[in-house]
């Protein structure tokens, strides 16, 4: 059992130097493709094949260094910032989270308060975390009921989206974003588009105020718009936090004692 366990820990280290590779693996399928069809047309032309054969052989031993060398600088200068870009994206999705929750739906839970700070924040992160699961699974018009109209088609909500789409864009530009994992960038690029898109259906509500006969026209588009981007945004949050991309700000020191 325990060989086999070792074989499988051995499978995945090699798989995941494989991942990490900055080189395709179809450049070394082809170098060492090549080679076999060298090796077998020495019987033909044997100086010729084996001096092919050694250029592809120095070809392929200098791209693996260059690769190793690569791949670990890549992660020692990962490693150095990764955890204050954990933090960073998890405190945005959570005030992301919190934001749509209190703004647009008018979230507050009776919750104990006399009890320590700390505590406050577990329950009502607890019980936040389950009404947007609820949510994210409920029908639109279910939904629409539940909306805080006034609040969420206003220019202080536009503001407030927009501002949480431009922190998101700023972290996906950021220098050390080319070594998130491809499904992490896929999410808060998607956070991003969403949280635009809301902004728009918002302004498209706001011209009622503007264009009077075609007033209750731009209401019931901007609202279907922004509750089929809604839904999408919470989802996104959803998977985030599952994947441990939501925190809230700290507020104990940590002791390194």
């Amino acid at each position: 059992m325990k060989s086999i366990d070792s074989k499988n820990n051995l499978r995945n280290k090699i798989s995941k130097k494989v991942l990490q590779s900055e080189i395709p693996f179809l450049v070394y399928a082809i170098i060492f493709i090549s080679m076999f069809l060298l090796w077998r047309y020495r019987a033909y032309n044997e100086d010729l094949a084996l001096n092919f054969l050694a250029e592809l052989f120095g070809a392929a031993f200098t791209l693996f260094i260059i690769d190793v060398l690569l791949v670990r600088s890549k992660t020692k200068r990962w490693k150095t910032v990764r955890d204050e870009m954990n933090y960073l994206i998890a405190r945005n999705v959570n005030r992301i989270r919190d934001g749509i929750s209190s703004r647009v739906f008018n979230f507050n839970p009776s919750i104990e308060k006399n009890i320590p700070e700390e505590q406050y924040l577990k329950e009502l992160r607890l019980l936040r975390g389950k009404f947007l699961n609820e949510i994210a699974l409920m029908e639109t018009e279910v939904i629409e009921g539940k909306i805080n109209e006034p609040e969420l088609f206003s220019e202080v909500s536009y503001e407030y989206f927009n501002e949480k789409a431009d922190e998101i864009w700023n972290i996906i530009n950021f220098k050390y974003s080319d070594y998130f994992h491809p499904e992490l960038a896929s999410y808060l690029i998607s956070l991003n588009i969403n949280l635009k898109d809301l902004c728009g259906h918002i302004r498209q509500y706001l011209k009622s105020d503007r264009l009077a006969k075609e007033s209750d026209t731009f209401k019931k588009i901007g609202k279907q718009g922004a509750i089929v981007s809604l839904v999408k945004i919470i989802r996104i949050l959803n998977s985030l936090k599952n994947e441990g991309y939501s925190e809230a700000a700290t507020i104990l020191l940590q002791s390194k004692d």
